[in-house]
């Protein structure tokens, strides 16, 4: 469980924890560990129904359903998955190498170190970063939401970007084909995922998101 100086922080932190959804709230009330820490609705590892509590180790699977999502911790990385979501996780021990978010939505802190994550038309080089993904088959978006990455579109390599921001400052979209004249990578608004949620997962890990001792206006809800 959380120290009573982490809980009184997070709760001021968090428009004094009221406004978060009743999955967060609960998240970090688990406090630490790994696995499955949260789950709502119908949740799949390794094709098996899971609840909260169970192992999710490198090498497995997550599906949620419409309307479900997880919350999980694999070593010093931490992970909200929306419903409809498919992901594949690879990786030795306790750490994560490589992620593929086959479809759906997936927000994830981690820790230093590269990490390798592809979807349908993206493959996207992580360095220790906030990075929120909506994964189709014909377009990825993307916004880093803090740290750096390296963006390449699946079918055409040489489209490539690499994007440094501070707070959701270049969300981009990587499409599976490109319009003529071709731009497979084009900017993006910020949509879907919120401040609180990314601080609620680096909390899990022991860690606050970069953008707390910014001093810019984190309460911000996107």
């Amino acid at each position: 469980m959380f120290a009573r100086g982490r809980r009184e922080w997070l709760a001021r932190a968090l428009l004094g924890g009221a406004s978060l959804p009743l999955l967060l709230r609960s998240a970090l009330a688990a406090g630490k560990g790994s696995g499955l820490l949260k789950a709502a609705g119908e949740v799949l590892v390794n094709g098996s129904a899971a609840k909260a509590g169970a192992a999710v180790r490198p090498g497995d699977s997550v599906v949620t359903a419409p309307r479900s999502t997880a919350v999980i911790v694999i070593g010093r990385d931490a992970f909200l998955l929306r419903g409809g979501s498919e992901l594949l996780t690879a990786g030795s021990n306790a750490a994560i190498a490589s992620l593929r978010l086959v479809t759906g939505k997936l927000l994830s802190v981690f820790g230093h170190g590269p990490r390798l994550i592809t979807t349908p038309t993206a493959t996207i080089g992580i360095r220790g970063t906030g990075i929120y993904i909506e994964a189709g088959a014909e377009r990825t978006y993307v916004c880093t939401c803090y740290g750096v990455v390296d963006l390449q579109a699946s079918d055409m390599p040489e489209a490539k970007e690499t994007v440094r921001t501070t707070h959701h400052d270049a969300p981009r979209y990587i499409y599976a084909h490109g319009d003529m004249p071709i731009q497979m990578i084009e900017p993006a608004p910020v949509v879907n995922h919120t401040d609180a949620e990314l601080i609620m997962l680096e909390a899990l890990v022991g860690r606050r998101p970069p953008f707390l001792d910014s001093g810019l206006d984190y309460k911000q809800r996107y």
